[in-house]
């Protein structure tokens, strides 16, 4: 097992992942507000993403533009360009502005049927134009009653996980399906335990160096009365935030957590 050096700084990232929600002007007063609160704060010690549907990249990049907020996509397709209707390419996403990009989230794989090597299939196309990917992983309720929930992490990092990843380019979300939106979380020390074992396979995937350089992330019903207990364990560093981030407040709060 790898042990991880407690002296390497990881600087910690709340993302929005905002989903199939936000019409533009709820979406522009969002996104202002958050921009508002960040400028009262001298040299945050933290990242904001915050990755709008496709349809406010253009309208949200350009009010983030000249300030601290990341844009993100919410996916990616894997191909360069091509006859794939409806679909968004990693060189669109980083040509409108965005930095990062979300692949394989459990909401893709379930009613997209994306399997491992669809989400390493973006992922590489996520890299090749210049975004970070944030790769999401995790159990279904079924797998963890099983006690399926290490195999299936291994297997997810294993089968994603790009060769060219590393701790400037790649993003580790671990969200187990079933705190998803349910108000349901893990214990701590599962989370904990779970964030070990992803640092440890991703020293085998990657080195060991870049393993403990890697930010790795929580998401799965994270929100301001529960962000502190969270965000503070040891491994974690930020979080992937879905419902709370569409209330700039309680996205705020979960962020505020490092202000403390």
């Amino acid at each position: 097992m790898i042990l991880v050096d407690m002296s390497i700084s990881r600087r910690p990232l709340i993302a929005g992942n905002w989903k199939m929600h936000g019409l533009l002007h709820e979406s522009r007063s969002r996104v202002e507000n958050i921009m508002a609160k960040l400028s009262e704060v001298t040299d945050p010690p933290f990242d904001i993403l915050v990755c709008p549907p496709a349809t406010l990249l253009d309208s949200i990049g350009t009010i983030t533009r000249h300030s601290a907020i990341f844009l993100g996509g919410q996916d990616c397709h894997s191909a360069h360009s091509g006859s794939h209707t409806g679909d968004i390419s990693a060189e669109m996403l980083a040509d409108m502005g965005c930095s990062h990009v979300i692949v394989g989230h459990s909401e893709r794989r379930l009613e997209h049927n994306e399997t491992n090597a669809i989400v390493r299939s973006k992922t590489s196309a996520a890299l090749a134009s210049d975004l970070i990917a944030i790769i999401c992983i995790g159990e279904t309720a079924a797998q963890r009653d099983s006690g399926e929930t290490t195999m299936v992490i291994i297997d997810q990092l294993t089968g994603a996980v790009s060769s060219k990843s590393s701790a400037t380019n790649t993003i580790i979300a671990y969200e187990p399906v079933w705190a998803i939106g349910t108000g349901q979380v893990p214990k701590l020390d599962d989370i904990q335990y779970i964030h070990s074992i992803i640092r440890e396979k991703l020293g085998e995937i990657v080195t060991p160096t870049e393993a403990n350089q890697m930010r790795l992330l929580y998401g799965g019903s994270v929100k301001p009365e529960n962000a502190k207990e969270l965000l503070m364990l040891d491994g974690v560093d930020g979080a992937l935030v879905g419902g709370a981030s569409l209330n700039w407040r309680d996205f705020w709060a979960i962020a505020s957590t490092w202000l403390a």
